[in-house]
């Protein structure tokens, strides 16, 4: 049982669909993929190493499946090289109908508001809003952790009418912590707690028709901002690999069908003074003009194979696992819990990847640092930030596929999702 459908929900229930397990998917809305809805940035910077090592571990298919509905790909915008964009309009139906096809019963409108645990330390069932018990042998939680509308309210510049949708189909809800385990919240530099989503998506022909032209082409636009009209809230942002004097300075735009603006909000009127930006209104969130959501205020406690600690049948994966951030590492972890659930179930040893892969060791380093001073205070992500500065130090970071591969091969891994019942070391 997965509960939460975006990018790391839908990873796992596929990862453990694929070794034969019966594997039903909850999502509160009536949509996959969360904020993936309004992403679309793939394979930029070590996000490319990682979605090459994830395919060579046997767990290729939705990298297969963005690359297939991508717009723009090898792309390059300030601080951030060979880029694929995805289309935010194709890409859920796609990634929907390949759950489907796979065997997984997708279940829409299912907001988990509580758990059997009648022993306390293992989940029975969990139910819905409508009082719908669901059962099931082993649990991944996938729920996230932005909003619900009190923490954007509490917390940011309030409920701006993202793609969350809590007002209509209720705010996200934590199985983790609905079993009774105390979560953890991430913080912002300032100390305040959460962060930020990290970008805003304008109606992309409600801008200038050159501006239109010039993303549909090359799928990048830069706009230098007149010193008085800059606006600089990027530290506020959880995609802190953005959070550079370039994307201050300019309005930078990506083309993933609207155009994604690169700052988690940006004053309307102010906006309207920039040359081709008269019109500009927003698509997600509504308010962007003062605020986003704000996400990073329930992380699990769990260990390195993704297993929840006090609970000995629930995983967690996606920003349940940690301060990560972005599709990418929503779906290495997704898949490896969902390798490791259907691990579990068959009666084997959870997997632990070793660190001389990328996203091994992002599970463990990104763990072992929200324990240190400081930790819960910055955001891991394999195209940039602290996190991508790692893999640069240890040499990791390659877009060389058959070096990823053979690093892979060299570690006896080749493959491994595609086998439950390998032997593992």
């Amino acid at each position: 049982m997965v509960v939460g459908g975006g990018w790391a929900g839908c990873a796992a229930a596929l990862a453990a669909a694929k070794t034969g397990a019966q594997v039903t998917l909850l999502e509160r809305s009536d949509m996959l993929l969360g904020t993936g809805l309004v992403g679309g940035i793939m394979r930029n910077n070590g996000r490319f190493t990682a979605t090459e090592e994830s395919i060579a571990l046997g767990g290729g298919e939705l990298f297969a499946l963005t690359d297939a509905n991508a717009r723009h790909t090898g792309i390059d915008f300030p601080s951030h090289r060979h880029a694929s964009l995805y289309d935010i309009a194709t890409t859920p139906g796609a990634v929907e109908r390949l759950l489907k096809e796979r065997g997984v019963a997708v279940v829409f409108r299912a907001r988990v508001n509580d758990v059997l645990d009648s022993t306390g330390s293992h989940i029975e069932s969990v139910t819905d809003d409508a009082g719908i018990d669901y059962s099931a042998d082993v649990f991944i939680d996938t729920t996230g952790t932005a909003g619900p509308m009190p923490n954007c309210i509490k917390y940011g510049n309030g409920c701006a009418m993202c793609v969350l949708r809590c007002p209509s189909f209720g705010g996200r809800v934590s199985v983790v912590a609905l079993a009774g385990i105390v979560e953890r919240q991430g913080s912002s530099k300032d100390g305040s707690l959460g962060a930020m989503s990290g970008s805003c998506k304008l109606h992309k022909e409600s801008l200038a028709p050159d501006i239109v032209a010039q993303l549909e082409t090359t799928g990048v636009a830069v706009v230098p901002l007149p010193e008085q009209l800059v606006e600089n809230h990027l530290d506020k942002k959880a995609c802190q690999q953005y959070a550079t004097a370039e994307f201050a300075q300019n309005l930078v735009l990506l083309d993933t069908g609207h155009a994604k603006l690169m700052t988690p909000f940006y004053n309307l009127d102010t906006l309207h003074q920039v040359p081709g930006f008269q019109n500009a209104r927003y698509e997600d969130p509504y308010a962007g003009g003062k605020g986003n959501s704000m996400r990073y205020f329930a992380l699990a406690p769990r260990d390195d194979s993704l297993k929840v600690e006090g609970i000995d049948n629930l995983f967690c994966a996606g920003e349940k696992a940690g301060l990560l951030v972005g599709h990418t590492e929503a779906i290495v972890t997704g898949t490896h819990a969902g390798y490791n659930a259907a691990r579990l179930l068959a009666g084997h040893a959870p997997v632990v990847l070793p660190t001389q892969t990328v996203i091994g060791d992002a599970i463990t380093w990104v763990r072992t640092e929200m324990d240190a001073p400081g930790g819960l205070s910055k955001k891991y992500t394999f195209s940039g930030s602290v996190l991508f500065e790692r893999m640069k130090e240890q040499g990791s970071y390659t877009t060389d596929v058959a070096s990823i591969k053979a690093r892979i091969e060299a570690l006896g891994l080749s493959g491994l999702y595609k086998d439950v019942e390998r032997v593992v070391s």
